[in-house]
């Protein structure tokens, strides 16, 4: 197999060549790292969402949008599938790089972070890559300059010529589709968080509602975080059993039952104030080769309408 980084960078030339199409803006920072705006200053777009969570997940996984009712209203919903969950779910689509420069703050995902490879789930996976590009999504709702693009290129030993760094807002259509994608990568964290071995997990598939765009990035934030607690539904197949699978899913079903923005403004949107066990998916069947399949969890079309304004 090739670099994660390299995959991706593939599939972000495909982006430049067809950014047109996907309506998309492309821009050359001073040192000739290239900015894609997937979402920021464009209102994004859905096929330019299915593209980023590939890129996000170096194009490991199969992703695909289909359509489906919540309360009777027909929505868009994205569903991702991989067989190498612990590449391309934990060391390339998690956002695990939070990334601050003169100002600008963001929160990273996607294969570069496996150049860095300072989050415990690299060391867990035995992964760490060195190549000649590095891929960074960025979660931020302004573009990234010079000081952003060289920051990357040093941590990642990149050249600036070789960064390449897809933006998106929480706040577009982008944003809700990437965020939909991520259903899947939820349960694989959840699990590796309660001690599962991530590599055991063969296969993951995900689905979840595109939550409607919200005017702000708060707002963006709650309503896309609903998507995943209350309306997530994951596959997975894993090679050993585990004592606690029924801690996989969200708690924000069974605890709060509400849209999770009035739970996000008890705590000031202070994340860390909030229990782990909430940013997980809604429903997951977790099939054990050769043994039993548990079915934990549950979604919530009520809360999903009354978050979504259905």
């Amino acid at each position: 197999m090739d670099s994660l980084n390299r995959m991706a960078t593939e599939l972000v030339d495909e982006a430049i060549d067809f950014a047109d199409e996907l309506t998309i803006d492309v821009h050359a920072l001073e040192g000739d790292a290239a900015v894609l705006d997937f979402g920021v200053e464009v209102p994004g777009a859905v096929e330019a969402g299915m593209l980023l969570a590939e890129i996000q997940t170096a194009g490991l996984a199969t992703v695909q949008s289909t359509m489906d009712t919540i309360s009777g209203a027909p929505l868009n919903h994205v569903e991702l599938s991989t067989d190498h969950p612990a590449l391309a779910l934990l060391c390339s689509q998690k956002g695990g790089w939070e990334l601050a420069a003169d100002g600008f703050e963001a929160l990273g995902s996607g294969p570069a972070r496996a150049l860095v490879a300072e989050e415990e789930a690299f060391e867990r996976i035995g992964y760490r890559e060195d190549a000649d590009f590095a891929v960074l999504a960025l979660e931020t709702d302004e573009l990234p300059d010079e000081a952003v693009a060289s920051q990357v290129a040093e941590r990642t030993g990149v050249p600036e010529t070789g960064v390449f760094l897809p933006s998106f807002a929480t706040a577009s259509v982008t944003g809700s589709v990437v965020a939909a994608a991520r259903a899947a990568e939820l349960a694989v964290f959840r699990l590796a968080e309660l001690g599962f071995d991530p590599v055991s997990v063969l296969s993951a598939s995900g689905r979840a509602p595109v939550a409607p765009v919200a005017g702000d990035e708060a707002t963006a934030m709650a309503r896309t975080t609903d998507a995943l607690a209350y309306g997530s539904e994951v596959h997975l197949t894993v090679d050993e059993s585990f004592d606690r699978f029924d801690e996989v899913p969200s708690v924000a079903a069974r605890e709060y039952g509400e849209p999770l923005e009035g739970v996000f403004e008890d705590v000031d949107w202070d994340f860390a104030e909030l229990p782990v066990e909430l940013f997980g998916p809604a429903a997951v069947t977790i099939d054990v080769v050769g043994g039993d399949t548990h079915v934990v969890g549950e979604t919530s079309e009520n809360v999903l309408a009354e978050s979504f304004g259905l």
